[in-house]
């Protein structure tokens, strides 16, 4: 098993569909596909595919929100939008391996990396891996951020 991660291009479509539907959407096939291929093209998303030998069996989406009105790059954010695997390729580190691409790809773009995660469903996985979450209005959802001032060059997503 190779694990790695890459941009999705155009013609990963086939394999992501199944995979954004499994997730959720209320979207027809045709509508999503133009979302993604427009998405695919602008430089503040990354929608990054997890790969094992040339199956795609999961898949991330990021999106860098932009300089700040006020303080410009200073509190640059992006936000996690979907981390999403497979769940017959779940516990094989598809989604470590996945996390990992996105922190690198907001590493080099952001200050912050942010997201929410279900308290009960996937919290837990983002857990073990070392990341706190904190309380918002939202109990059920915690919110997890990433400061990439304060990371080291030895911080390191933990292994599962």
């Amino acid at each position: 098993m190779t694990l790695t991660t890459r941009q999705l291009t155009s013609g990963d479509w086939p394999s992501f569909w199944p995979l954004l539907k499994d997730m959720g959407t209320d979207d027809e096939e045709t509508s999503a596909r133009g979302r993604y291929d427009e998405l695919l093209v602008d430089p503040r998303w990354g929608i990054l595919g997890g790969i094992d030998g040339d199956r795609l069996i999961g898949y991330a989406a990021v999106q860098d929100y932009g300089p700040h009105l006020r303080l410009g790059n200073l509190h640059r954010i992006a936000r996690l939008h979907d981390l999403y695997v497979h769940p017959d390729e779940r516990g094989r580190g598809v989604g470590r391996v996945l996390m990992e691409g996105v922190t690198t790809w907001a590493a080099v773009r952001v200050r912050y990396l942010e997201w929410q995660a279900g308290h009960k469903t996937s919290a837990p996985f983002y857990e073990r891996l070392g990341y706190k979450g904190e309380p918002c209005p939202q109990p059920e959802y915690p919110t997890f951020v990433i400061d990439f001032r304060t990371r080291t060059p030895d911080d390191q997503v933990a292994e599962i």
